[in-house]
């Protein structure tokens, strides 16, 4: 009985002293919350939209958007007004780490999904509810596949008029700088001749070093850059827009991460 006594200022002294352990603490709660946070997203979606349903993700955003705040995480998010854009089109951000879903909750558009690894649809209710919100999946070892789906994704999206977020790093990445593009998504916006609209994440190396085991408190900026036009461009034109999104975007990163202020140590759980 007395050890129970001693339990909650023992972890009190290691979430303050300990890096490492409000690394993993933080971690391990940040996957069982949002597991959590799936086993109510179920039935409400079921709800909504009786099934698979890009509409769904209205409710998942909704449910999603407070964990920021118990991570100690703040969004700045700067050129809102790029998301106006009416009808379908595709939006390309980098890739760091699992903590992006809550970015990408943080400005996710109306009748919007992702495409994500098909390894995501196994991850227990968030799996499921990853599906019901319409994500589509594709398989990233067989390049047939993958194409075979961005191709029905195109289809898709003229036909349901939404929009796609897609990762064009393709796996996520926190060195520092942006991986080399994969030319997917932009083979889907050019096959729907959907404009392409950019999203950076400034760099979260301020708060979050994954190797370092460090996870404190933390500023990340969204910088929304103007949209792409892809209108009359063919399969020729998919290297020189994938080249110019890659500068656009590494520019904004090199960009908006200079300018987050360092993180003071602090840390909120």
């Amino acid at each position: 009985m007395d050890v129970l006594w001693t339990i909650p200022p023992l972890l009190l002294l290691l979430l303050w002293s300990s890096s490492t352990f409000m690394f993993y603490f933080k971690k391990c709660f940040y996957v069982a919350w949002m597991m959590c946070l799936a086993v109510l997203a179920i039935p409400l979606c079921l709800l909504k939209s009786g099934g698979r349903d890009v509409e769904n993700m209205r409710v998942i955003r909704s449910l999603v958007r407070h964990v920021k705040h118990l991570l100690g995480l703040r969004f700045e998010v700067s050129g809102w007004e790029h998301l106006q854009t009416k009808g379908p089109y595709v939006i390309i951000s980098n890739h760091q780490s699992s903590l992006d879903v809550l970015g990408l909750m943080e400005v996710l558009p109306d009748r919007c999904t992702m495409i994500a690894k098909k390894e995501l649809i196994y991850a227990g209710t968030v799996g499921i509810t990853c599906w019901l919100g319409g994500i589509v999946f594709i398989n990233r070892k067989k390049t047939s596949d993958a194409k075979s789906v961005m191709a029905e994704a195109a289809k898709t999206m003229l036909d349901d008029q939404i929009r796609l977020w897609v990762f064009p790093e393709g796996t996520r990445n926190q060195r520092g700088d942006l991986l080399p593009f994969k030319k997917g998504a932009f083979h889907l916006a050019v096959a729907a001749q959907a404009p392409i609209i950019p999203i950076v994440f400034s760099s979260y190396s301020n708060f979050y070093l994954r190797k370092e085991k460090q996870f404190n408190s933390g500023t990340i900026r969204l910088k929304i850059l103007p949209k792409i036009d892809t209108k009359g461009m063919t399969t020729e034109d998919v290297a020189s827009l994938l080249d110019k999104s890659f500068n656009l975007m590494r520019s904004a990163f090199l960009e908006v991460s200079d300018s987050v202020p360092q993180s003071n140590g602090t840390r909120c759980h």
